[in-house]
């Protein structure tokens, strides 16, 4: 998308803008339920799960919130060792955009410029519980938006 604006601010025919004027963590949350005995013991590597979710809401006339969730399950032979899960958020401005190719953008694009600013959150609260920070590799964006397509169409043909 490219930001192609007249001087009244609103989209040249034919293309569409998009503006990510705010970032932020709507909401943050660790736990290291096994504390302190984890830390008093050899740990052995954890199994970490790592689960995400994106949501759009409209807050206003071309603006949208943006929520990316991500969810870090981390135990150690079915004994939990932290769960860390963040609400990362961004508003964002779309303009000229059509209903589908808007979708597409608060799906994909904006979850995709927020990710870095999401992960480095959640890498710190992991550091700061005590463990070291995990590195979340790049998520594509495109492909989960996909498949939770494919998973609503397989929902809307059964009911």
């Amino acid at each position: 998308m490219s930001d192609t604006s007249n001087s009244d601010g609103a989209a040249a025919p034919g293309t569409a803008s998009l503006g990510i004027a705010q970032q932020y963590v709507k909401d943050l949350s660790f736990e290291s339920p096994g504390s302190p005995k984890i830390f008093m013991s050899q740990m052995k590597q954890p199994n970490v799960n790592a689960n995400f979710n994106v949501a759009a809401t409209e807050v206003g006339e071309d603006l949208h919130e943006v929520v990316l969730t991500i969810e870090i399950n981390a135990d150690i032979e079915s004994e939990p060792v932290f769960v860390a899960e963040l609400s990362y958020a961004g508003i964002c401005q779309v303009k000229g955009a059509t209903p589908d190719v808007m979708r597409q953008a608060l799906m994909i694009e904006v979850p995709r410029q927020l990710f870095p600013f999401a992960r480095a959150v959640i890498a710190d609260a992991i550091r700061d519980g005590g463990f070291p920070p995990l590195l979340l590799s790049p998520i594509d964006f495109s492909k989960l938006y996909q498949e939770h397509q494919k998973a609503s169409v397989a929902k809307t043909d059964i009911a």
